[in-house]
C-alpha cells in the first residue's frame, strides 16, 4: 500500500505543478504519473478500490497530457504515439477486429491526439498493427523506429510514455506484455523505465 500512497502523492503534485504553471512541468514531472497508472496495477490484491484507483490515476494522467495538448502537435509525436498504440493492442501477439475497434475508438477520443486529423492516426494506427499481426518481430522493430524518432524533445518522449500507459491502463489491467512492450519504447526514447515504475 505503501508504493500506491506514494504514487498518489505523485500524481497530487504533479497536479499542482501543472496547474502553477506549464512552463515549470517541462514534461518532467510527468514520469510520477506515468508510473502511477502503471504501478497501481499491482494494487489488485487490496480489495475493490483499486480499480477505481487505477482509473482515477490514468484519468489523472490524461489531464496532465491535456494540459500540453498546445505543445504536442508535431508529427514525430502523432507517428511514435500511433506506433506505441499499435504495440500495445499488439502487445500479446495478435490483435482481433473487436480489439483493434476499440482501440482505434480510444485513440480518436484522446484529447490530446486530437490535435491530428482522425484519417492520419488510423492509417498511421492501422499500418502498424497491420505488420506487426503479419510479421510480429519486423513490426516491432519498425514501431520501435518510429518511436525513437520523439526522442529529440524530452516532453514529447515522455508522452509517448505516457499515452501508451493511458491507452494501456484503459481496460485497468497492465499485462506482462504491455509493461515489457513500454519498457522497449522506454528504451528507444532514451528515458528511464524506473521513471515510470515500470
Amino acid at each position: 500500500m505503501a508504493l500506491f500512497d506514494r504514487l498518489k502523492d505523485q500524481a497530487k503534485n504533479l497536479q499542482q505543478q501543472v496547474q502553477g504553471g506549464r512552463g515549470a512541468t517541462g514534461g518532467h514531472g510527468a514520469p510520477g504519473f506515468g508510473g502511477g497508472a502503471h504501478g497501481a496495477s499491482h494494487g489488485a490484491p487490496h480489495g475493490g478500490s483499486s480499480g477505481g484507483s487505477r482509473a482515477q490515476l490514468v484519468g489523472l494522467l490524461k489531464t496532465q497530457l491535456g494540459s500540453l495538448k498546445t505543445e504536442l502537435k508535431s508529427g514525430a509525436y502523432r507517428d511514435a504515439s500511433m506506433a506505441m498504440c499499435a504495440l500495445v493492442a499488439a502487445a500479446d501477439g495478435h490483435v482481433d477486429a473487436a480489439e483493434r475497434q476499440q482501440m482505434e475508438s480510444m485513440i480518436l477520443s484522446n484529447d490530446v491526439l486530437q490535435n491530428f486529423p482522425p484519417e492520419q492516426l488510423r492509417d498511421r494506427f492501422h499500418k502498424h498493427v497491420d505488420l506487426l499481426t503479419r510479421n510480429f518481430p519486423q513490426g516491432k522493430a519498425e514501431a520501435m523506429q518510429e518511436i525513437a524518432k520523439a526522442a529529440k524533445k524530452p516532453a514529447e518522449a515522455r508522452a509517448v510514455i505516457q499515452t501508451g500507459i493511458v491507452i494501456a491502463g484503459a481496460d485497468g489491467y497492465f499485462s506482462q506484455a504491455e509493461q515489457e512492450v513500454l519498457r522497449e519504447a522506454c528504451a528507444a526514447l532514451g528515458v528511464s523505465p524506473a521513471e515510470f515504475q515500470l
